[in-house]
């Protein structure tokens, strides 16, 4: 029996970065993962995949949309599927094995199987049972299933089966109007695919900023993609010619329904914790199958501790990363520590969608009076130059400090420019405070600025 003072289940983003950090704090650390690969489904099926898709077709839609603009003359490229495929799994190689060469670098140990804990402080991977001090349970997360739906991964498939469809679809059917489902609807409208959104909600992105999700629909929809809100899915079935989808519309029960070539079921994603025993341990589960932690990451049970998809809050690589680093600094006796109200969001369709802290409806539901600044792109040399100059900047700040409370983006390198207002929140900046700094010009940033200035006595381009 190998002894170690912190064996990892999981080497997905969570795992992986407490595992490097535990190990360069002087811990003895194993790190356990069942795939033949480390990454988790981030660099394996998720992130990573998704947006060499999401820079390949981006590509193509400029070469189709923008290109003769520009005085870039000729034919267009034609899409080879197989070739775009083999580009995406180059990347996402390049990725895992990055990962493999940073744990060798930091000495740790890599199981290669399926883990379960027999017992507390002891972790089983195939016939070795190994013991350690702590126990860091990083499984991640897998694809939601609805019920009626039956998928096979060819013709309905989650997004893993999405990243690889044999061939480009002529139609498309997404189930589920949140992040994924309009990342991978956005790759195959792209690619010339009729792509059809079905949302049970009212509206698109639950939980982002209404005025920004109308925005984005309304982006969306000229970019050629289809919604249908308020409509609770049935059924999804294989048919002779793809699938067929069935749905019943929530405000008079009017059912319909649709076909295409293949169906993408992007309804959420739940913790993925089957194997490890957990209620054999007598770990304590919350309803919705998470792990319940306290604020320390602990379970119920000493010594095992849980992070990143597996715990509550929001599902999201860079916050099971954030955790993985806290974690590793509280198992080597120092203090770690997670700001869970400066977690940034991003959707990495073009536009890109980003935001951080609260957004309107949170802080009426609040009763916390604010004050809005906003910036058009129209207004930005630099976006208008790239024929990106759709989408704003919207800032909220506290209404008599001026504190920096939230921020949302629509518009070109959203993801990126989203960091300099996470920062200025982590230090407790005001509005004013950003609205002073000197942006380059000509950037895209200069739309924060603006917005910034906005707060205050209004922006200079608008």
């Amino acid at each position: 029996m190998a002894q170690f003072d912190t064996i990892i289940i999981g080497a997905g983003p969570g795992g992986y970065v407490c595992a490097i950090r535990a190990a360069q704090l002087s811990l003895n650390v194993a790190i356990v993962e069942g795939r033949e690969t480390l990454g988790g489904t981030c660099l394996n099926v998720g992130c990573i995949p998704s947006k060499a898709l999401l820079h390949a077709t981006h590509s193509l839609h400029e070469v189709h949309e923008n290109f003769e603009k520009m005085g870039l003359m000729g034919s267009a490229p034609k899409v080879d599927w197989a070739k775009m495929q083999a580009y995406k799994q180059e990347v996402v190689n390049g990725n895992t094995k990055g990962i493999e060469f940073l744990l060798k670098k930091n000495k740790v140990t890599w199981f290669k199987g399926w883990a379960s804990i027999p017992a507390a402080g002891q972790v089983k991977v195939g016939d070795e049972t190994h013991s350690a001090k702590q126990i860091v349970i990083a499984t991640g997360s897998a694809p939601a299933s609805l019920q009626g739906v039956d998928i096979d991964e060819k013709t309905i498939v989650t997004s893993t089966g999405a990243l690889t469809l044999a061939a480009i679809p002529k139609s498309l059917i997404v189930i589920g109007a949140g992040v994924i489902g309009l990342e991978m609807g956005s790759v195959y409208a792209r690619l010339g695919a009729e792509v059809t959104v079905i949302e049970y909600l009212d509206t698109i992105t639950p939980g982002m900023d209404a005025e920004v999700a109308k925005s984005f629909q309304k982006i969306l929809t000229k970019q050629g993609i289809k919604f249908i809100l308020g409509a609770a899915v049935q059924s999804a079935k294989p048919s002779k010619d793809g699938a067929t989808v069935t749905y019943t519309l929530r405000k008079d029960a009017a059912q319909t329904t649709l076909t295409a070539d293949a169906v993408l079921l992007a309804t959420g994603r739940i913790p993925y914790t089957a194997g490890l025993g957990l209620e054999a341990l007598g770990v304590e589960m919350l309803p919705r199958g998470q792990i319940k932690t306290d604020d320390h990451f602990r379970t119920n049970i000493n010594g095992l501790y849980a992070i990143g998809d597996a715990i509550t809050g929001p599902m999201l690589a860079h916050k099971a990363e954030d955790e993985g680093m806290a974690l590793a600094e509280i198992l080597a006796g120092k203090a770690g520590h997670v700001n869970y109200g400066v977690i940034p969001g991003v959707v990495y369709t073009t536009p890109e969608v980003a935001s951080v802290g609260a957004t309107e409806e949170q802080l009426k539901e609040q009763g916390r009076a604010y004050k809005v600044g906003k910036f058009p792109f129209m207004g930005n040399a630099r976006a208008k130059a790239i024929f990106q100059a759709e989408g704003f900047v919207k800032i909220l700040a506290d209404a008599a400090t001026d504190r920096i409370l939230g921020a949302h983006i629509i518009g070109p390198m959203a993801g990126d420019l989203i960091h300099e207002v996470c920062v200025a929140m982590e230090f407790g900046a005001s509005a004013q405070d950003l609205a002073l700094t000197c942006h380059a010009h000509p950037t895209y940033s200069e739309a924060v600025r603006e917005a910034a200035l906005a707060c205050g006595d209004g922006a200079i381009h608008a």
